[in-house]
């Protein structure tokens, strides 16, 4: 596989009231295009900055990110929303669904800031809601849906622009286990289609989902492990 992402010594620092606050510390990983790895740790051990380096969503302080073999620093403002907008799909655990908005028009809204043309926006949006079982509540408004059925949502919203890696922050956390194993069910799929899925979590049980875990504390690398697969997806269609 080839590497998508290199991030060599990378650290993040916050500065406040004459303060130094190191959340990353001389990070460096290989992330290979079409893997799924989580990336583990406990609260405020630097995992979700991490990943908002990852994502473009905030820049690192020292250090070298490589994404698809392009240093991040040489991205201007216009490539980066294209590449959050057309290369990169997100979900978190806080959802960030419209209310009294429909489950299409929510999966709908990344094509507003895309070239996609407005004809195409509602065949697109029902393909990705199908994509996550949820076609039976296309036209529900989002605070009629249970708490997965709303992560499910996100998901489609996440897949509309059909991105090459999903960022997924703690995407069970609000949910049962049972919910949390369907919504984790979606991610490993999505990983046999070819995305590369980058996950952060806390819980043992989601990180065995991916075929790698990397644990970071206290801002560190502390371990970065192949593991086997304990998690068996039914059938799907490719």
């Amino acid at each position: 596989m080839q590497s998508l992402i290199s991030v060599k010594n990378l650290e993040k620092v916050y500065y406040g009231e004459g303060a130094e606050t190191y959340a990353l510390r001389g990070v460096s990983i290989e992330i290979k295009q079409g893997e799924f790895v989580a990336i583990m740790g406990p609260s405020g051990s630097g995992k979700s900055t991490l990943l908002h380096m990852l994502g473009f969503l905030d820049r690192h302080t020292n250090g070298e990110y490589i994404f698809g073999g392009k240093k991040s620093d040489s991205f201007d403002e216009d490539e980066i929303a294209h590449l959050r907008n057309k290369k990169l799909g997100f979900v978190f655990q806080a959802f960030n669904l419209l209310n009294k908005t429909s489950v299409l028009d929510n999966v709908k809204l990344p094509l507003v800031y895309s070239d996609v043309p407005e004809n195409q926006w509602n065949d697109l949006a029902k393909k990705a809601i199908e994509a996550v079982g949820l076609g039976h509540r296309m036209y529900h408004e989002s605070q009629q849906l249970s708490v997965g059925e709303k992560q499910r949502v996100s998901i489609a919203r996440a897949l509309i622009n059909d991105p090459d890696v999903i960022f997924a922050d703690e995407p069970t956390g609000n949910l049962d286990s049972k919910s949390g194993g369907q919504i984790m069910d979606i991610i490993k799929r999505l990983h046999y289609k070819g995305k590369t899925i980058i996950l952060i979590t806390h819980e043992t049980y989601t990180a065995e989902y991916a075929e790698r875990i990397i644990t970071i504390r206290d801002g560190k690398v502390e371990s970065d492990r192949l593991v086997k697969n304990v998690h068996k997806t039914g059938e799907f269609k490719k």
